[in-house]
């Protein structure tokens, strides 16, 4: 699971949302157009990603309380999409600096004993629930075969299997929310 910053909680949930929905290739364009203009200048200029962001909710308002064409309610969904896509994006990078921080700030202080460095252990990420799709390629499985596994299994014997595979050794387990959640 990643940290996430109290004002981009809700744009997160909603890039999932779009994730599960399938227009995963928009989400991952938008990424990554917004990890090359990161990457390109120094300087963010926050203001401007406020003020659309208000702007984008002036017109969900506007949408919601009138009667639009459908064009109107693609172009407001490639915009709030393109909007969630740059907001993960940076999230992503955030997630990527602290990282990097962290990194530095432990070189930072005195070095390893010679015991400590051979017992050195990185902190561990929290795995996110996975869709069927993404835990085959985890797996190296099929979807089908990750399907089939689910269905004439127990779930105990399905998160073993499953961990037997694992390049983590990690177990899976299939919730009612459609995604496989890790099993310690």
């Amino acid at each position: 699971m990643l940290r996430v910053p109290t004002p981009l909680i809700e744009a997160v949930q909603e890039l999932s949302r779009l994730h599960r929905l399938g227009y995963t290739n928009a989400v991952l364009d938008g990424l990554q157009e917004l990890i090359s203009d990161i990457d390109s200048s120094s300087d963010i200029d926050c203001g401007t990603n406020n003020e659309a962001i208000k702007q984008l909710a002036l017109r969900l308002e506007k949408l919601e309380s009138h009667d639009k064409s459908d064009t109107d309610v693609d172009s407001v969904l490639k915009s709030v999409t393109s909007l969630e896509q740059k907001l993960e994006a940076i999230q992503t990078r955030i997630a990527q600096m602290e990282g990097a921080i962290s990194i530095l700030g432990q070189r930072q202080q005195t070095g390893p004993t010679r015991r400590q460095a051979f017992n050195y252990h990185p902190p561990q990420l929290e795995l996110q629930p996975f869709t069927e799709e993404n835990l085959a390629k985890r797996l190296a499985a099929s979807a089908s075969t990750i399907r089939s596994q689910r269905e004439t299994q127990s779930p105990k014997e399905f998160s073993s299997w499953c961990r037997q595979r694992d390049p983590g050794g990690m177990g899976w387990r299939y919730e009612k929310d459609g995604f496989y959640h890790p099993v310690k």
